[in-house]
C-alpha cells in the first residue's frame, strides 16, 4: 500500500510541486513530468503511480514550476529544465536510485539532464521526435545523449512520432508500442481496445524495464 503525499519545492523559476506516492522498502525512485499541454493528471502518468509501488518502486508526479502557477503556456526548454534541476535533490533525499522520466516535453528535460544529473535511467512517454508534420525537425540527438539506459513507450500513430520513425537506440534502451495510440495514448473504439488495456500495456513494459534498466 502507497502512502500520498504532496511536497512543494522552491526553484529559481518558482515553486515545483511533487505529488509522492512513496511504499515501503522501495528499490527505485520513478519520478515523471507531465508535458507541455497538460499536468499530473494524464492517464499514463496516473496509471504509473497507482501500478508501480506494487513492484516496489515510488513515484514521484512533478509539476513544473509553470504548471503550478497556473500558466497556461510552458516555457522554454533552458528554463523547463532548470526547475528540473532545482528539485532533483528532494527526488534524491531517500538515497534511493532515481529513474527520470516524463511525457512529451518532460522527456525531453528528462533525457536532456539524465547524464548531469545522476540519473539511473530515463522513461520517456510520448517522447516529440518531431513537430506534427515536421519530421525534419528532428529532436532525437536529445534521446539520443540521454546516456543512460531508456525506455521510450510510443502511440502506433503519434503525430509527434510514430515508433517506426525512430532512429535505432543504443544498446541498453528499448522501444514498446502503444497500438493504435495517440499522442496521449487515446485510442479510438475502431481499434477495439480499452482503456485499461492500453494502460496495463504502458505500465507491464515499465515494471518489465525497470529491472534491466537499474542492474
Amino acid at each position: 500500500m502507497s502512502t500520498k503525499t504532496t511536497e512543494t519545492v522552491p526553484t529559481p523559476v518558482g515553486d515545483a510541486r511533487i505529488t509522492w506516492h512513496r511504499v515501503p522498502g522501495a528499490r527505485a525512485v520513478l519520478a515523471v513530468s507531465h508535458g507541455a499541454g497538460g499536468g499530473i493528471e494524464a492517464r499514463d502518468l496516473r496509471a504509473l503511480a497507482a501500478g508501480l509501488p506494487a513492484h516496489g518502486v515510488s513515484v514521484a508526479l512533478v509539476e513544473q514550476p509553470w504548471r503550478v502557477a497556473g500558466k497556461k503556456v510552458a516555457p522554454a526548454p533552458k528554463t523547463l529544465d532548470t526547475g528540473w534541476r532545482a528539485l532533483w535533490p528532494a527526488l534524491e533525499k531517500a538515497g534511493l536510485p532515481v529513474v527520470a522520466g516524463g511525457r512529451s516535453a518532460g522527456a525531453r528535460v528528462a533525457c536532456r539532464t539524465a547524464r548531469e544529473l545522476g540519473a539511473a535511467a530515463v522513461l520517456a512517454l510520448s517522447f516529440p521526435l518531431h513537430p506534427p508534420g515536421r519530421p525534419e525537425k528532428s529532436r532525437a540527438e536529445e534521446l539520443l545523449g540521454a546516456g543512460v539506459p531508456t525506455l521510450v513507450v510510443q502511440g502506433g500513430r503519434d503525430p509527434f512520432g510514430r515508433p517506426e520513425e525512430f532512429p535505432r537506440l543504443p544498446a541498453g534502451s528499448e522501444l514498446v508500442e502503444v497500438p493504435h495510440g495517440d499522442h496521449g495514448f487515446a485510442v479510438p473504439k475502431s481499434a477495439g481496445i480499452g482503456e485499461a488495456e492500453t494502460l496495463a500495456v504502458i505500465t507491464e513494459a515499465v515494471t518489465g524495464w525497470l529491472p534491466r534498466a537499474l542492474g
